[in-house]
């Protein structure tokens, strides 16, 4: 079995009233050869992170780690500057290891519902989180631009709370999806470095 774990704030760690947190019950459903942990801390940035990436991340040994955070990074009242975002995401990043860490940029709020966080703000961090991946030659998932990108992206974005962040099923099926795909398209690059 290999080890994935799910590095993040909320978005990675609820549960949205469900007995387990939606992200990794269905990364667990569609990974069957991955045992799957979940290491997200509501409220956390990038700061964060870093004081607890050790302890929650390495300890694991993890073949593979998602890494999405942004939301916070990016909010008014927490506001953690673009470019120390960006070093922290490269520390992350390095410490982790580039050829196991899928960044994935925050996704898009509804802003009639969040008004400490602009979609304007969240594009300018999603853009630091593609530069981090190319830099360190990471993989990357643009959830973002994903989203976004959909016309009723904001129906997307209902969950429980209902605030235009935290999103339900739809968002975590998106989510988990993208992840799967992602991991998909790696295995292949694994399984040729042992032809």
């Amino acid at each position: 079995m290999k080890t994935l774990v799910c590095f993040g704030d909320s978005l990675t760690a609820r549960h949205e009233g469900k007995d387990k947190p939606q992200l990794t019950e269905k990364l667990a459903f569609q990974l069957p050869t991955f045992i799957v942990f979940n290491a997200g801390v509501s409220a956390n940035t990038t700061k964060d992170a870093l004081k607890r990436i050790e302890k929650d991340v390495l300890t694991h040994n993890p073949d593979l780690v998602t890494v999405l955070f942004g939301s916070n990074d990016a909010a008014v009242h927490k506001k953690v500057a673009l470019s120390t975002y960006e070093a922290n995401l490269l520390k992350i990043t390095r410490l982790i290891g580039p050829d196991k860490t899928i960044l994935i940029t925050p996704p898009p709020v509804d802003e009639t519902l969040q008004p400490n966080r602009q979609n304007s703000e969240l594009a300018k961090y999603a853009d630091a989180v593609k530069r981090v991946s190319k830099e360190t030659d990471s993989y990357l998932i643009d959830f973002y631009t994903e989203l976004y990108s959909r016309p009723h992206y904001k129906e997307l974005l209902v969950g429980v709370l209902n605030d235009g962040l935290h999103f339900g099923d739809a968002g975590y099926d998106i989510l988990a999806s993208l992840i799967t795909k992602k991991i998909a398209e790696i295995k292949p690059i694994e399984e040729q470095k042992f032809d």
